[in-house]
């Protein structure tokens, strides 16, 4: 099953991560978490890994727009962005909201869905 969107980039690491949220708030996210996959898989396995960083981003208006559709969305919140290093290249890819109009049986969710999904096809396009 695909349940996301990705594109390869030129951009170095840190300058993807540093554009993904530029474009996120321009379609109106916000960062809440910043995972370092890379740095949290040393610290607690001693294992290394590739430059991997989860970003939990949230649009307020449509996070609320959405748990006033279903209650229990906040399961499958926030939204992730995920950069990482592959080849010498960056990797961003964002996850692909319309699976949550496909798990949850709730009509009110797919243009809530919608909406996020043409948002953060732009953040991609944009990166």
């Amino acid at each position: 099953m695909k349940y996301g969107f990705s594109k390869t980039t030129d951009y170095t690491f840190e300058e993807a991560i540093q554009k993904v949220t530029d474009e996120l708030k321009k379609e109106g996210f916000g960062v809440l978490t910043t995972i370092d996959v890379k740095d949290t898989l040393k610290k607690k396995l001693d294992v290394d890994f590739k430059k991997y960083t989860i970003l939990g981003a949230c649009n307020p208006p449509l996070a609320h727009q959405a748990l006033q559709a279903e209650e229990e969305l906040g399961l499958l919140l926030p939204c992730n962005v995920i950069v990482y290093e592959k080849e010498n290249k960056t990797v961003v890819s964002v996850f692909d909201p319309m699976i949550m109009a496909h798990i949850i049986d709730n009509p009110n969710m797919k243009s809530v869905a919608e909406e996020v999904k043409k948002r953060l096809e732009k953040v991609l396009e944009a990166v």
